[in-house]
């Protein structure tokens, strides 16, 4: 069954796209996005499969819920946010500010850096409604609203799968009604280790601020450059009537010439 894309909204004009140089784009993205989590591992000093055995097994255990209860939170505020007109910021200034909050969220160490998390997936959140007003979706839009939880299903910049794990792109979601707990639920267990990931390093000994503020400018560029290849799908996939499933395998195919 194919999945509906919302096309961009009619105010905006955008130039028409040339689909294999597009694809070959995008591609190159994401590519570049999976490459960010080296950058990480050089400043923390450690492997991303031992980082979550280095948090204490009571966190371990509650991982997924506070992943949860921190996209419920960035679920509302986010939205809110661009309802009070709160004025989107550049890709430079939302790191900037995630930078200076995982530092904050570090510098206490595991229980500073888990105050810290709903913070800073908020600004992450806000960033990528950000991406989809530019790609020319409406954010207040419940299909849209979906869409940009759908980005965080991504593996995390420090999984191992070079990016070819594409099935977040056709998840389906919806955010109609008692439906958002569902979404969130979806969501929940995929971004719970790339954010328990990040807590370790932020609960590493002396250098906890520097590498928590080194960890959220790499996890919020990485889920920036995500958010433009799925939305750079969808108004692809909007202007040729091709389905998500059928552009993400394309894309794919692509990322493992």
């Amino acid at each position: 069954m194919n999945q509906k894309l919302t096309p961009p909204r009619r105010e905006q004009i955008f130039p028409p796209l040339d689909r294999e140089a597009e694809l070959d784009r995008l591609a190159a993205k994401m590519q570049a996005a999976s490459g960010l989590g080296l950058q990480l591992l050089s400043v923390i000093g450690s492997q991303a499969e031992n980082m979550l055995e280095m948090l204490p097994g009571r966190v371990r255990s509650g991982l997924e819920k506070a992943t949860a209860a921190a996209l419920e939170q960035s679920f509302n505020a986010a939205a809110l946010s661009r309802r009070g007109r709160v004025a989107d910021t550049s890709d430079w200034l939302t790191r900037a500010i995630t930078f200076g909050t995982g530092a904050a969220g570090g510098f206490g160490g595991l229980p500073s850096a888990l105050a810290e998390l709903p913070v800073t997936t908020t600004v992450m959140l806000r960033s990528i409604q950000s991406i989809a007003d530019e790609h020319g979706f409406d954010p207040a839009l419940p299909e849209v609203r979906a869409a940009c939880l759908r980005v965080f299903a991504a593996a995390g910049p420090l999984d191992d799968d070079d990016g070819t794990d594409l099935a977040f792109l056709t998840l389906r979601l919806s955010v109609t009604g008692p439906a958002i707990q569902g979404l969130i639920a979806k969501v929940a267990p995929r971004l719970a280790v790339p954010l328990g990931q990040k807590l370790a390093a932020q609960a590493v000994p002396v250098i906890g601020a520097a590498a928590g503020a080194a960890t959220n400018y790499v996890f919020t560029s990485y889920y920036q450059e995500v958010a433009r290849v799925q939305f750079g799908l969808m108004r692809l996939g909007a202007q040729t009537g091709e389905d998500m499933e059928a552009l993400s395998r394309e894309l794919k195919s692509r990322m493992n010439r």
